[in-house]
C-alpha cells in the first residue's frame, strides 16, 4: 500500500491526491515543491488542466478521538485520528475556578458581588465539549483546502435512543433485518465498559444478558439488559439476580444502580454530534448521516479491525471498501499555550511573569525545524520541534534532545499550529 499525497495547483486550489511515488517524481523533476508537511501536500509550479474527481469526507466523532477518512468511491485514500484534549480543558477551568474562589474567600473582594447576571446562548455547550466541535470543523476546513471534497458523511448518533427505550417502535429493519441487535449491543458495550457485569472480565466474548430473566417476567428494555461472559451467563441461567448474587451484595447493588442509570451519557455525546451536524451543513456541502450500529455492522461485515479511522470509513451506507493506505495520520491537540501573563503558585499568587513576545529570530517554541550544522561539536542534521531562547541558541527535540543549536542553522519545516503529528 502506498500513501496518498495532497496536491494543490499554483493558485492553491485542491486537485485530486496522487500516490507518493508520483509525488516523489514531481519533486525530483522540479515540477512541484513541498507545501505542507502534515498532512503531506505538494504544490505544482506550473498551471495544469486535470480532471478532478470528487472525494467523500467521512467523520466518526468521539469523546476522546475523532476518526477521519477520505474516500474516492470505494477506495480509502487517507485516514486520520484526531485526539481531543477535553479533559485538559476541563482541568484548567477547574483550576482557575478554585484559584478565583480562593482569592474571593479571603475577604479581598474589590467589586460588588454579581449573582445570576450571566446568560447562555441557545445551544450552549461546555468548553470541553465545544472544543471538540470546533477542532473537528477546523480539520474539515483544512482538508477542504487540500482536497476536492464534494460530500460529507457523519456518524450522527451512537445509539437510537428512542429505539432503545421502546423496542416495539416501528422500525422493522432493526429487529427482523440484518441490523438486528447492533444498536442495542453497541450501547451496552459503552454502558458496561466492555466488561462482564458479574466478574469484570475483559477481552472475552460478551453476551447480552437479562438481569431479570424473561422466564420470570423480565422485559427486553435496555434497563433490563447487561453484558456477561459465557461462564457467568450459564451459571446464572434463569435465576433471579437477587438469588444469584445473594452472597455478593456489593456487586448486586452496583449492577442494579448501573442498570437504572439514565441515557444522559449517550444524550450528551449525541448533543455534540448534533451541534457538529448543524455546523457542517453551514459549509454548503451535502451532509449524509449514519448511526453507530450501522457503522459497526459495516465494519464487522467487511472484517476490518477496530480503529477510529476505519470506523469513519464505515460510516453510512457502504457496500465495499478498498484500503489504499494503512498509515493513518495521528493528530493530537496540544493547544497554543496559555494567555496568562504570569504563572501562579499553589496559593494563586503571581510567581513568574511570561515574556509577551513569543518569537525569537522568526521562530517560536513548537515549530518543526530542520537544522544542518556544518561546524562545531554538533555537526549533523537534525529535524524536530524547537524550543527558542532569547539568546538565539535553540534546543531541538529530535530522536533525542539536542541543545545549543544556533538559529542560523535552522529552517522552518512546519510552523506551530497547536497539534502534534505522527504516523
Amino acid at each position: 500500500m502506498s500513501n496518498f499525497i495532497f496536491v494543490v495547483d499554483t493558485n492553491k486550489k485542491p486537485l485530486t491526491p496522487c500516490k507518493s511515488s508520483m509525488a516523489r517524481k514531481l519533486l525530483t523533476a522540479g515540477k512541484a515543491a513541498i507545501f505542507r508537511r502534515f498532512p503531506c501536500t505538494i504544490i505544482l509550479k506550473k498551471a495544469v488542466t486535470a480532471t478532478i474527481e470528487s472525494i467523500t469526507l467521512k467523520l466518526d466523532p468521539g469523546s476522546k478521538t475523532t476518526g477521519i477518512a477520505l474516500l474516492q468511491g470505494e477506495k480509502v485514500i487517507f485516514g486520520a485520528e484526531l485526539t481531543h484534549r477535553g479533559q485538559t480543558i476541563k482541568a484548567s477551568l477547574e483550576s482557575r475556578r478554585s484559584l478565583r474562589r480562593g482569592r474571593r474567600n479571603r475577604h479581598t473582594r474589590y467589586r460588588q458581588a454579581r449573582f445570576l447576571n450571566r446568560t447562555r446562548k441557545k445551544g450552549w455547550l461546555a468548553p470541553s465539549l465545544q472544543h471538540r466541535v470546533e477542532t473537528t470543523l477546523t480539520w474539515v476546513e483544512k482538508l477542504r483546502r487540500l482536497a476536492p471534497i464534494g460530500l460529507i458523511v457523519q456518524e450522527l448518533v451512537r445509539f437510537d435512543l428512542q429505539q432503545l427505550e421502546n423496542p416495539e417502535i416501528s422500525a422493522i429493519e432493526y429487529h427482523q433485518g440484518e441490523l438486528q441487535g447492533y444498536e442495542v449491543r453497541q450501547y451496552l458495550l459503552n454502558k458496561w465498559n466492555r466488561k462482564c457485569a458479574y466478574c469484570d472480565a475483559e477481552n472475552v466474548p460478551l453476551q447480552v444478558e437479562h438481569i431479570h430473566p424473561k422466564s420470570q417476567g423480565g422485559s427486553n428494555r435496555i434497563s433490563n439488559l447487561c453484558l456477561a461472559c459465557q461462564k457467568c451467563n450459564q451459571k446464572k441461567g434463569t435465576q433471579n439476580i437477587e438469588q444469584f448474587l445473594a452472597k455478593k451484595p456489593d456487586i448486586l447493588s452496583r449492577i442494579l444502580t448501573q442498570s437504572k442509570r439514565p441515557l444522559k451519557d449517550a444524550a450528551a455525546v449525541n448533543s455534540t454530534r448534533w451541534t457538529l451536524f448543524g455546523r457542517l451543513k453551514e459549509t454548503g456541502l451535502p451532509v449524509l448521516t449514519g448511526s453507530g450500529g450501522l457503522t459497526k455492522f459495516n465494519r464487522s461485515r467487511l472484517q476490518l479491525p477496530k480503529t477510529h479511522w476505519l470506523d469513519a470509513a464505515c460510516v453510512g451506507q457502504v457496500e465495499a471498501l478498498e484500503l489504499l493506505t494503512n498509515k493513518p495520520l495521528l493528530i493530537k491537540e496540544t493547544g497554543h499555550g496559555t494567555r496568562q501573563m504570569c504563572r501562579t503558585d499553589k496559593f494563586g499568587f503571581p510567581s513568574r511573569y511570561v515574556p509577551r513576545n513569543k518569537f525569537v529570530k522568526g521562530f517560536q517554541t513548537g515549530d518543526i525545524v530542520k537544522a544542518i550544522v556544518i561546524s562545531g561539536k554538533k555537526i549533523g542534521e537534525y529535524v524536530g520541534r524547537v524550543a527558542v531562547r532569547t539568546t538565539g541558541s535553540f534546543n531541538i527535540s529530535a530522536s533525542e534532545l539536542v541543545q545549543g543549536i544556533s538559529h542560523k542553522y535552522c529552517k522552518i519545516v512546519h510552523k506551530k499550529d497547536g497539534y502534534s503529528y505522527a504516523y
